[in-house]
């Protein structure tokens, strides 16, 4: 996994509503980049309704928002509309080759009733204003996910 004050890994991915969203689009600004293993299932809705419901902090605090996951362009439309998640500074985006999940570290082998199978590990990157890695949440927990990184954002002495 990536530490802070690396660079960020730059990247194009389709967002939600199938328009290429590229990080450099955002320099000059901070960015959450968070990464969610499935799109409207329990935990990953938590956490994308989280920041929903920051929304105002995130504001505040200047900073967009890049939810990445592998679904396709047709689920996260209907996650985002379901939940009412998307806006032109949260954004949610399909990493169907998890190439940017492998470039960010987040690619990961795990275990579920004792099956072993590759998939992304729920992480959290605040990017600074010049696109360098600020903080890390590893692991992240999709019920604290929200305050945790308005948190970072602070530490960063961007108001939030």
């Amino acid at each position: 996994m990536l530490k802070a004050t690396d660079t960020a890994p730059k990247f194009t991915l389709p967002d939600h509503e199938g328009e290429p969203v590229s990080l450099k689009d955002f320099r000059g600004q901070p960015v959450v980049v968070y990464f969610y293993p499935k799109a409207a299932t329990p935990g990953c809705t938590v956490q994308a309704c989280g920041v929903r419901d920051h929304r105002a902090g995130y504001e505040a605090a200047g900073a967009a928002v890049l939810a990445i996951s592998r679904d396709p362009v047709s689920v996260l439309k209907a996650f985002s509309d379901e939940h009412g998640l998307g806006s032109p500074d949260f954004r949610l985006l399909s990493d169907g080759d998890h190439a940017v999940a492998d470039a960010y570290g987040v690619w990961v082998e795990k275990s579920m009733y004792g099956r072993k199978y590759m998939g992304i590990q729920r992480a959290s990157f605040v990017i600074n204003p010049k696109g360098k890695i600020a903080g890390i949440v590893e692991k992240a927990n999709p019920k604290t996910h929200g305050d945790v990184v308005l948190g970072l954002l602070g530490e960063m002495g961007v108001p939030a």
